[in-house]
């Protein structure tokens, strides 16, 4: 094992792997991609080519690179057998999300882990810096106990991580629910890899849900399915406690006098051109700073390097991996936290498409 900077693998080539890929480009002091496995041959030699990063189609090759952890970065149908064959070789590994499919894999996936313990999934959106700081401001007492909010930020796994992360609920919490899914017409701008200008339109699907939490709190869940890259469809969010609420970056609280107050929260960036030919990571905000009436919430870590709150994100998870690996830290999100987003997601998607309330959710 390598003692200097963290060394990983990355099994998998698509849309998400590449986030691994460009985390590593822009912080080369701290991570190194020692190879990308593809299983054939072509495809290795175009990405290492397109990408200009050492990929291998031998399994052995990359165990014998001894990496503090692989990257399961492959199909969400494949993810859970995938992780398990390299825990399996001996591998760390940090899966994409979600950690299953269906309650099968996550009851195998939570059978395993109980006697593995080698997997972390990479559950990213409470390590974005916005969530982060607000988070923390929460936590802070500012607008008292929390009780409810309205969540438009994430979708399905990674909304319900957030709203459990807002409301203070742990992952073993029950709850009921209520679902249902919409289309409207939306027109359409911008995809993974290309802008729309001609002004198409299509319809599109829009799920609104109420997570009713056993112990009183509650969670309104909306969310488009154009949301996370739409310049017209917007992130939103309000956070509801017994002394105040945050609605968008504005807090409103009361005083030590019991008079009410408003504020902002203060969120520095700056633009950073990449000049990347995919239209989503051309132009990109980096999170320089993030503070409250002078406290500050977040600063990067390792100083600014060029990334999005999704890649800032991800890194933070592959560094406190790295060191879960090794042994000088705590897992960076739970097998339970992890199992319970992702049950969420088949219980919201069975409810909506059924268009009918649910008892009580547990896992």
């Amino acid at each position: 094992m390598h003692m200097d900077r963290y060394h990983f693998i990355i099994v998998g080539s698509g849309w998400r792997a590449m986030y691994y890929v460009r985390v590593a480009k822009a912080m080369p002091e701290l991570f190194c991609l020692d190879a990308m496995y593809c299983r054939g041959q072509e495809k290795a030699d175009k990405i290492a080519q397109e990408y200009g990063i050492n990929t291998v189609t031998s399994i052995d090759d990359c165990i014998n690179m001894r990496p503090d952890f692989a990257v399961i970065a492959v199909s969400k149908a494949s993810i859970c057998d995938t992780a398990i064959e390299w825990m399996d070789r001996g591998m760390t590994v940090l899966s994409e999300t979600p950690a299953g499919l269906d309650t099968e894999s996550l009851f195998r996936m939570y059978e395993y882990n109980k006697a593995v313990q080698k997997q972390v999934v990479a559950e990213q959106y409470r390590e974005y810096p916005h969530n982060k700081a607000v988070i923390r401001l929460v936590k802070s007492g500012i607008i008292g106990d929390v009780s409810c909010m309205n969540i438009s930020l994430a979708h399905e796994y990674h909304g319900a991580s957030l709203m459990r992360a807002y409301l203070g609920i742990n992952p073993g919490m029950k709850y009921s629910l209520t679902a249902k899914n919409y289309t409207f017409p939306t027109t359409e701008t911008l995809t993974r890899y290309e802008r729309y200008t001609d002004g198409r339109i299509a319809d599109k699907k829009r799920c609104v849900a109420s997570f009713e939490f056993e112990n009183g709190k509650v969670a309104w869940y909306d969310f488009d399915s154009e949301q996370y890259r739409s310049p017209i469809r917007k992130n939103t969010y309000k956070i509801q406690g017994t002394r105040g609420e945050i609605i968008d970056d504005k807090v409103y609280y009361l005083d030590e006098n019991n008079n009410g107050a408003e504020a902002d929260i203060d969120i520095k960036t700056r633009i950073v051109n990449r000049g990347d030919v995919n239209p989503n990571f051309a132009v990109i905000r980096e999170v320089e700073s993030i503070s409250f009436q002078g406290k500050v919430l977040y600063q990067p870590a390792h100083g600014l390097c060029g990334l999005s709150e999704d890649e800032t994100a991800i890194a933070a998870l592959m560094e406190k991996t790295a060191l879960y690996s090794r042994g000088m830290g705590p897992s960076p999100y739970s097998i339970e936290d992890a199992l319970a987003d992702a049950y969420a997601m088949i219980r919201l998607n069975a409810m909506a498409k059924a268009d009918k309330p649910v008892g009580k959710a547990d896992l």
